[in-house]
């Protein structure tokens, strides 16, 4: 009767420690696939194409000549969507490899797919307002009169102080 329990329970150690095992290889392939995924997209009518690396880090711009016919404003905005759109684009190929690997229905899976939907949320999600608010624009001062008998100027007479005179 002990010899039962002792075999049972090495065997549930047994079991215990080669599930162990088997999460560890799939956590490793799981971190190897992601560190290797890059994505791409392309704006402006084909005019802009975005490279990133599984970081969320720039690795690749192409500007076509068609940019030219941009203003730079729009430019700067066309880049800038297109790299959300390839960072974004990293959320759907991190689901495939935690699905593949850990299981999404995993704690580890959980964590790794929230992470990256927080950090590239889908391109159409975003802010409506700048993260930061721009500056409020520089006063601009009017000339006016500081005595009846004044005429209007700048504040300054030839560098010395009126009362000199």
């Amino acid at each position: 009767m002990l010899d039962r329990k002792l075999d049972d329970a090495e065997e549930w150690v047994r079991s215990w420690s080669s599930q162990v095992s088997g999460r560890a290889e799939a956590t490793a392939e799981l971190a190897d696939r992601v560190a290797a995924l890059t994505a791409s997209a392309t704006g402006a009518e084909g005019a802009i194409q975005v490279t990133v690396a599984s970081s969320g880090n720039l690795t690749g711009l192409d500007l076509s000549d068609d940019v030219r016919r941009l203003p730079g404003a729009a430019l700067s905005e066309a880049i800038v969507r297109t790299y959300r759109r390839a960072q974004s684009g990293l959320t759907a190929q991190v689901a495939e490899a935690v699905a593949e690997t850990v299981g999404a229905d995993t704690e580890t899976g959980r964590a790794v797919l929230d992470s990256f939907a927080h950090r590239f949320p889908p391109a159409g999600d975003e802010p409506a307002e700048p993260v930061m608010p721009a500056p409020p624009p520089f006063p601009s001062f009017q000339n006016k009169r500081t005595l009846p008998h004044q005429a209007p100027g700048n504040g300054f007479e030839s560098g010395r102080d009126s009362r000199a005179r």
